[in-house]
């Protein structure tokens, strides 16, 4: 069973800056793919990056690209989202999950993650 835990979610002017943090349980966390989706309301839940377990690869939507950095620290069984140039459009509960498998063959979709946080709540104001 892994567990996953975000914070760092809150409200932000337009060009602003956030840095999310989500910590993992589970002695293997070196192993795991991760993710980063987001999720608006009356929307559905979309993918904004994802890290291999190496963290040799990163991968990033576009409407996030430039502006967002994907990182993680195995060490402290932790992924962050550091989150620059921030949008209105930015504004969504984002959620990081974890694919234990660590082959992220599916790391666009929600499918390809077994475990998920609970969400942390990001508002940017214009």
């Amino acid at each position: 069973q892994v567990q996953l835990v975000e914070s760092g979610g809150g409200l932000v002017q337009a060009g602003g800056s956030l840095r999310l943090s989500c910590a993992a349980s589970g002695r293997t966390f070196n192993s795991y793919y991760m993710g980063w989706f987001r999720q608006a309301p009356g929307k559905e839940r979309e993918f904004v990056a994802a890290i291999s377990w190496s963290r040799s690869s990163t991968y990033y939507a576009d409407s996030v690209k430039g502006r967002f950095t994907i990182s993680r620290d195995n060490a402290k069984n932790t992924v962050y989202l550091q989150m620059n140039s921030l949008k209105p459009e930015d504004t969504a509960v984002y959620y990081c999950a974890a694919d234990t498998g660590g082959y992220g063959s599916r790391r666009y979709v929600p499918a390809g993650y077994d475990y998920w946080g609970q969400g942390t709540q990001v508002t940017v104001s214009s």
